[in-house]
């Protein structure tokens, strides 16, 4: 089963309280305050495993709650701390505050985010004690551990998207792309939930390839499945329009088309001018090679397409024409990474001048005057004469003899 989306209660660990206690030992009645501290409460973390592609997990347990802290004890003894609570996600799993809406997180692979820290432990008595104050009764009770009710949505990491009406074939053309084994029917709607494979051209170069379910016409106003996986390909970098060259109702491949990017463009514009690939699907149920390039050609005098682009004619069932599109998929998938990282911004150089560090002219640094070489023939200055010391005074003899006589 597909879960998407969950609501969510977590609760990190309360800090532990302090102790209240005093030393009494042999021959010390009165040995002080002696009351360890709280330990601190355990964290709650969102961590994403690459092994998970569903929110199924939370339908069952709606609260998440993080080990506390102990109290300290006696004799100076801290409590433990509280262990932190790791909350396994799919990666691409968006946490959304659920009172205030405001997005927290977006975790990606290796992704991982404290959504409620723990409180810290409080102070036993033995932190009060003062010159004024030598026998406090009093300790800290602890702080309480962040609580917050979030919401998960995920949308699913992929390279590539299948668009297209229901039963134009998008099932049948991830099998033949993948290793993946989604239902498949003769009828539509047979895929309920998004479907995700990995086509490979050869060991470095794989696709994480997206199957969502078809849309129909009226798809924004809740009519068939909606709207409701179209989240699921927003991340994707290029989007494959899979178009059925002989529907079963007899409809016009060329208006099935105008329909989805009618429907994209209600749901978001970003997505709609993404870059597609136009595929004519089940090329198998035309017999001859001329009928299927007229195919072709009339798909594209309908749509007045420009030559540069491409209209790639396969069969899912027959496998026909699938390599050729894995390598353009591939080809516009390396071309955005490229352009990605073209754009990312370079760190600033270590060693330079401080205008190619931080992107304007800065004035140039002055030089250092020399300093002036001796002239030779210069006579060298005469030096200050230290002034001479005054002689000590001498103790006359009158004053000597009234020091002994003291």
């Amino acid at each position: 089963m597909f879960v998407d989306q969950a609501v969510i209660t977590v609760k990190a660990g309360d800090g532990g309280a302090g102790h209240t206690a005093f030393r009494r030992q042999k021959y010390e009645p009165k040995g002080g305050p002696s009351g360890g501290d709280g330990g601190r409460g355990g964290d709650v973390l969102l961590r994403a495993d690459t092994g998970l592609n569903t929110l199924l997990d939370f339908q069952g347990r709606p609260i998440w709650e993080a080990q506390p802290g102990e109290p300290g004890s006696k004799k100076q003894q801290h409590g433990s701390d509280g262990q932190h609570l790791v909350v396994r996600v799919p990666p691409g799993t968006i946490v959304i505050d659920h009172e205030t809406g405001t997005q927290l997180a977006d975790i990606g692979p290796d992704g991982e985010f404290v959504v409620a820290r723990g409180g810290y432990g409080g102070f036993g008595n033995e932190h009060y004690k003062s010159s004024t104050n030598q026998t406090p009764t009093y300790a800290h009770p602890g702080q309480k551990g962040e609580a917050r009710v979030i919401r998960l949505e995920l949308k699913l990491l992929a390279d590539v998207g299948l668009l297209g009406l229901p039963n134009a074939g998008k099932s049948t053309l991830l099998a033949a792309l993948t290793k993946a084994q989604p239902k498949i029917g003769a009828y539509p709607f047979t895929t309920l939930s998004p479907q995700l494979g990995v086509g490979e051209l050869d060991p470095s170069r794989r696709l994480v390839i997206a199957d969502i379910p078809g849309l129909i016409e009226g798809a924004s106003q809740g009519k068939g499945l909606g709207h409701d996986f179209l989240r699921h390909i927003e991340r994707t970098k290029v989007l494959v329009h899979l178009l059925d060259v002989s529907p079963i109702d007899g409809s016009d491949p060329a208006k099935n088309y105008r329909t989805i990017r009618k429907e994209l463009r209600r749901y978001s514009r970003v997505l709609a001018e993404r870059e597609e690939v136009i595929c004519l699907n089940k090329m198998d149920l035309l017999t001859s090679d001329p009928e299927r390039a007229e195919a072709v050609a009339k798909l594209r005098k309908a749509l007045k397409l420009q030559p540069r682009v491409k209209v790639l004619a396969l069969s899912g069932a027959t496998h026909q024409g699938t390599r050729s599109l894995l390598e353009e998929l591939w080809r516009v998938v390396k071309k955005k990474v490229q352009a990605w990282a073209a754009e990312k911004p370079q760190p600033a150089p270590s060693i330079g001048p401080l205008s190619d560090a931080i992107g304007f002219d800065a004035p140039a640094p002055t030089k250092a005057k020399p300093k002036p070489k001796p002239k030779i023939n210069a006579k060298p200055k005469a030096a200050r004469k230290a002034p001479a010391k005054k002689p000590a005074r001498r103790a006359s003899t009158t004053g000597k003899a009234k020091a002994r006589a003291r």
